[in-house]
């Protein structure tokens, strides 16, 4: 009998460690759009002192939220110490809600990776592809394996705060277990 529960509780483990880690399964945009300009839309919050979770970039953003001019995508490298990030009108203390589509030529199984300096949280097909609620330098979110069931737009949503200093807000993404690479901002549409 102590065979068969340990048995069992090894396959069971098994079993829940497979579940823990199937692909998140996104859901198309519908309807599909119909035309798509290229870039995302943005909106702006500001704050005049520093803040440092993603619960206060929400207030802030939606305490007064100012459209800003169209991000071209996701490529916004690192920026050094008081250089202007984003579309934004100030260097640092704002939060930005970013708003549009993202493209699977095909589809299938795919890994995703976010970088941000600072704090994030993106969604993807209805699913979380990237968080962190904090401050850091430039560097990558946990890797997330996505499944986009076909080709085409996909909502793409992020909530995204800078506080100080240098800044970065990137993507990368491949094919399940193949090398990753930075997104073109073709990829991205609004």
């Amino acid at each position: 009998m102590f065979r068969f529960l340990i048995g069992t509780t090894l396959v069971l483990g098994l079993f829940c460690t497979a579940a823990v880690a199937a692909p998140l399964k996104l859901t198309p945009a519908k309807p599909q759009p119909s035309s798509v300009k290229s870039g995302l839309n943005v909106t702006y919050g500001y704050s005049e002192t520093k803040f440092k979770t993603l619960s206060r970039a929400r207030q802030i953003h939606d305490a007064n939220p100012q459209r800003g001019q169209p991000l071209r995508g996701l490529d916004y490298r690192e920026k050094e110490f008081g250089e202007l990030n984003l579309t934004a009108t100030q260097p640092w203390y704002f939060a930005a809600r970013i708003k549009g589509y993202y493209r699977f030529d095909a589809p299938g199984v795919y890994d995703i990776e976010m970088f941000t300096n600072d704090g994030l949280d993106a969604y993807i097909g209805g699913q979380k592809v990237g968080y962190f609620s904090g401050i850091q330098g430039c560097e990558g979110t946990v890797v997330t394996q996505v499944e986009a069931p076909v080709a085409g737009w996909y909502d793409l949503s992020i909530l995204y705060y800078q506080n100080a200093g240098t800044s970065c807000l990137m993507m990368k993404a491949g094919p399940a277990g193949q090398k990753r690479s930075w997104v073109a901002n073709t990829a991205f549409g609004r």
